[in-house]
């Protein structure tokens, strides 16, 4: 199946915006965003499953996702919630939003990290974040394939 992609990198508003057009609906892909069971199959950007994988979903409620090869932690906070086709939260000192808008089979799933500066989207940059995130997403992408 063929997924359109994008990204893009805006300094004047220090964001980093990726997009995936996928053959799925949006409570699908909501689903994979908010169910550990799901999360833990594609979020480590290498492919391994998770080691940890936490989920509170609820307004205020924790994520935590820990990788198997280094043991980093990725934790945040929600702040929106609102199946199936929004989320936001807060996570390394970033603010997500997470948004599915359907179009016939298809949904545009798009992603915009709001760094706090310009400083701050520099050193997510240098240290691999927005690759890190892309190769996150081609395997979401590729894990909805394989279920539908």
């Amino acid at each position: 199946m063929l997924t359109t992609q994008a990204f893009e990198i805006d300094r004047t508003k220090n964001t980093i915006t990726l997009s995936r057009r996928i053959r799925t609906t949006p409570a699908r892909l909501f689903a994979a965003w908010t169910t550990p069971e799901q999360v833990t199959l594609w979020w480590d950007p290498v492919g391994t499953p998770l080691a940890d994988c936490q989920i509170d979903l609820r307004f205020g409620g924790k994520l935590r996702f820990v990788n198997a090869g280094h043991g980093h932690a990725f934790e945040g906070t929600f702040r929106v919630i609102e199946p199936p086709h929004h989320l936001a939260f807060d996570a390394l000192g970033t603010k997500g939003d997470l948004t599915f808008a359907a179009d016939g089979a298809e949904t545009q799933m798009t992603l915009v990290m709001r760094c706090g500066s310009a400083d701050q989207l520099e050193q997510f940059l240098k240290m691999g974040i927005a690759d890190g995130t892309a190769r996150t997403l081609d395997n979401l992408v590729a894990y909805i394939h394989r279920l539908y």
